[in-house]
């Protein structure tokens, strides 16, 4: 059973909100100002929230015929900032939120990020995160020197070391390997620091890392693979895990198949907390957040949601028949999106049009209502097993983060909950996860040698 004490995340776009959020009549339109970022950072720590989680694309989405102009007439993923500068200017406004931030390990080098994680852990005080992904677009992979993305098993394959040499490089400096003796001239002990001379299928790293050990030993490590390679990545090496489902009982399948594989990992399975979306949408009572989600769902474009789903599964669906049901699909790019939407259209018998009008302003784990009915079923998730706390993802900014933050936080609270006070000053303390010992990369490293030889937990 999940702790009973919920953590929370804000999945915050460095761009327009979701596929129709930036329509909302209350919606801001201040994306590319520095205020609009600091505001929601402010706002999330008042309300003490965990971290902002600020997801990424390395391409304007190209989905239906190929094309990117539905991304850019519908707003659907485009345009995106860079996540390092919005989380580290978030971080300049705060003091305990913690800020993550995603890149692939697909068009990164280890030491590149490695150096931009340690560098914000420490200017932050300990409160970075990086999400880590492989990278899902064709359009990515032509950004930057390539034809096509690798195959799904060869992406991870890559991230695995990727994930190995990056936290080897964190581990080149000693906590205590800085010294600032001013009387002796010592500024630290080279005995403390070392190479970690690496040659692998991917990277050749000599290190050491310009950056000494970051205060969190390694930033707060995300990942969000719903395949079973992605599971099993996750398991190794995430501290959170971001995922989505549309039912309860699919929630608890996960949440147990995570921790399951954590534990045949060697790790303590309370030191990864799974945190599901949930899109809430507050109301004085039901009746009041319903007609909300009504008109917000009425300023949808079945094209648009269309083209968000295109993006997410990589595959042209306007090619089939609109008013007839979801394909079955063999290959698709973000596995978990696609069953959550088979999943939904099969229950709720949907045409690939109605899919569209659904996807664009879906609510994920259907948290729709008052504070107090939001409070319950968050309540209901965490007491059935199935999240140690979630992912809150606004239908429009900064609004319904202020919504959330000032309706749903105090009832939470009132509940015993959620926290008060911060517990720490960094994202692990906060999320009751224990600092990395240096070295705690040789028991990733060796999961993974034992995953190679036919260890992989299925």
């Amino acid at each position: 059973m999940p702790s009973r004490k919920i953590h929370l995340a804000a999945f915050m776009n460095a761009g327009p909100q979701g596929t129709v959020g930036w329509r909302h009549p209350d919606a801001g339109d201040g994306f590319l100002t520095a205020e609009h970022y600091l505001h929601i950072a402010r706002v999330l720590e008042d309300a003490k929230f965990d971290m902002a989680f600020v997801p990424d694309a390395l391409a304007v989405p190209r989905s239906l015929g190929d094309s990117f102009e539905p991304a850019v007439k519908f707003g659907t993923g485009t345009p995106r900032l860079d996540p390092m500068t919005v989380i580290t200017l978030m971080s300049s406004v705060t003091t305990r939120l913690g800020v993550a931030a995603t890149m692939s390990t697909g068009y990164q080098e280890p030491y590149n990020l490695a150096r931009s994680m340690g560098t914000l852990d420490h200017l932050s005080g300990g409160r970075a995160g990086w999400n880590v992904v492989t990278s899902f677009q064709d359009a990515e992979a032509q950004n930057f020197n390539q034809d096509k993305l690798p195959d799904r098993e060869e992406r991870y394959a890559r991230a695995e070391e990727f994930l190995e040499v990056t936290t080897r490089l964190w581990d080149s400096w000693s906590d205590d390997a800085l010294i600032h003796d001013k009387e002796s001239g010592r500024f630290a002990r080279p005995e403390e620091v070392e190479a970690i001379d690496h040659k692998g299928r991917f990277f050749q790293v000599q290190g050491p890392l310009g950056v000494p050990r970051p205060p969190q030993g390694y930033p707060v490590i995300v990942q969000a693979g719903a395949s079973p390679t992605g599971r099993d990545f996750a398991s190794r090496w995430a501290d959170v895990v971001f995922c989505s489902h549309e039912s309860l009982e699919s929630a608890v399948d996960f949440y147990q198949d995570m921790k399951r594989r954590a534990a045949a990992h060697g790790r303590d399975p309370e030191q990864l907390k799974i945190l599901p979306a949930a899109t809430t949408v507050v109301g004085t009572d039901y009746r009041d957040a319903m007609a909300k989600h009504e008109a917000f769902f009425e300023l949808v474009d079945p094209m648009a949601g269309l083209s968000r789903l295109a993006y997410h599964v990589n595959v042209d669906l306007t090619k089939y028949d609109l008013d007839g049901p979801l394909p079955s699909l063999e290959v698709v790019g973000v596995e978990g999106h696609y069953r959550e939407v088979v999943e939904f259209a099969e229950r709720e018998k949907l045409s690939i049009r109605e899919i569209g009008r659904w996807y664009g302003a879906r609510t994920e784990g259907n948290m729709i209502g008052s504070a107090t009915d939001i409070a319950d079923a968050m309540e209901e998730w965490l007491d059935a097993g199935a999240a140690d706390g979630f992912m809150i993802q606004a239908t429009h900014v900064p609004a319904a983060f202020e919504d959330f933050a000032t309706q749903v936080v105090p009832e939470l609270q009132r509940r015993g909950l959620f926290r008060t006070e911060y517990e720490g000053d960094t994202l692990r303390e906060n999320l009751g996860l224990a600092r990395p010992e240096r070295g705690e990369w040789r028991n990733r490293a060796k999961s993974v040698a034992d995953a190679a030889d036919g260890g992989t937990v299925a």
